[in-house]
């Protein structure tokens, strides 16, 4: 099965490269408190100018594994590697990182130029290369005018711009993000995400950001890593991991998707077939990479919704892959509505469709009889 890599934003992959040298190494790590381990032998490469993102559940291990990179904590077992030398023993402010938190921690009394330049005095720069330097980072998130201001005369925007200013000031080899927009309004939000990326680009810094927000992790990052109780449950770029999940886990926790279980009755290469009761017919579909799918194996067919075809219009006799049901509810989403279906056994299917006109009434109603398809490379068989 061809792997499909979807878009990416910049000619960059390095983890493809069999010669790249991973930048960030972490080695076997576990993190232990008490009898709860936070992180189980993990092991992690993350490439220079990269931005990786951690993605997860609260709980999950991602901010234990940025404050062991950042010093804050240190491994029970196992090392951390920054560009070949081990982080052991090393304290925070010796490390070549900085970390923006969630909270921001801007100082109410100085000015946005004297917030930027404080970790410049601490070092001991000089005067005119700090007055440069803070310039340069005003430049950078469009704060120029608001150079006097103090904290609380901002927006949480324009807050979180001045966070992030003075935490690249330093130019440090690594910025660490931990929920850094959470803060933020959902629209302001995205539009900051997109800010990131781009600053991201400019400085050729490595990022690593800490997120339970899908849609941020898939927005920014160039490879993310699915965390799941203390482990990395799947490692790809933002399309690798939508669209070609390892496992149940991922494609539960990525997104929104139909998950249909059954078991595989039969086997061809890359194409399997899955009973279903829950459905009460055959799905064919394609297997998982990675996938070790055996006749009578236990598995779960994985659709998103948008790949759903809805009709009221019955598919021609002998398709595959064609379901029966009645509208059951309807969201309307503006750009998209959200159809589920409940099928004669009572299973509930959703299938999306973009609302590409402005329309008074709907093609397809509640309580209308409608027909669900897909082609078989829509979804995939998943045996974990």
């Amino acid at each position: 099965m061809n792997k499909a890599v979807g878009p990416i934003k910049r000619k960059f992959a390095p983890w493809d490269d069999p010669a790249g040298v991973p930048f960030i190494r972490f080695e076997n790590v576990t993190k232990r408190f008490g009898d709860f381990v936070a992180v189980d032998n993990l092991t992690l490469d993350i490439y220079e100018r990269e931005f990786f993102s951690l993605l997860g559940p609260s709980g999950c291990g991602k901010t234990t594994l940025m404050r062991m990179l950042a010093g804050f904590e240190n491994p029970t077992e196992g090392r951390i590697l920054l560009d070949g030398k081990d982080l052991a023993g090393i304290p925070p402010y010796k490390r070549p990182v900085n970390m923006m938190f969630q909270s921001y921690a801007l100082f109410p009394h100085m000015t946005v130029e004297a917030n930027i330049a404080f970790g410049l005095k601490q070092d001991g720069m000089e005067s005119d290369q700090i007055n440069t330097r803070v310039a340069e980072m005003l430049r950078l998130v469009k704060l120029e005018k608001f150079a006097k201001r103090k904290p609380h005369q901002l927006s949480g925007g324009q807050r979180q711009r001045v966070a992030l200013a003075r935490s690249v000031a330093k130019r440090p080899k690594v910025l660490l993000l931990d929920e850094p927009l959470g803060a933020l309004d959902k629209k302001l939000r995205e539009e900051t995400q997109f800010e990131l990326m781009d600053l991201q680009i400019e400085l050729g810094m490595t990022f690593l950001i800490v997120t339970h927000d899908q849609e941020e992790a898939m927005t920014v990052s160039d490879r993310i890593a699915v965390m799941n109780h203390g482990v990395i449950a799947q490692i790809g770029t933002p399309a690798e991991i939508y669209e070609l999940p390892a496992t149940r886990y991922v494609a539960d926790f990525i997104g929104d998707i139909n998950l249909i279980e059954g078991k595989v009755s039969a086997v061809s290469g890359t194409q399997l077939s899955l009973t279903s009761e829950g459905i009460g017919g055959v799905i064919d579909a394609e297997a998982a990479e990675g996938g070790d799918a055996t006749v009578g194996l236990d598995a779960c067919f994985a659709i998103r919704p948008e790949k759903v075809r809805i009709s009221r219009e019955a598919p021609p006799a002998g398709s595959h892959n064609v379901l029966e049901g009645e509208v059951w509810d309807i969201g309307y989403l503006g750009d998209i509505s959200v159809y589920r279906v409940k099928l004669a056994n009572g299973t509930i299917v959703k299938a999306t469709v973009a609302n590409m006109t402005r329309i008074v009434e709907r093609p397809i109603t509640w309580e209308d009889k409608v027909y669900l398809t897909w082609p078989r490379d829509a979804g995939i068989i998943l045996t974990k």
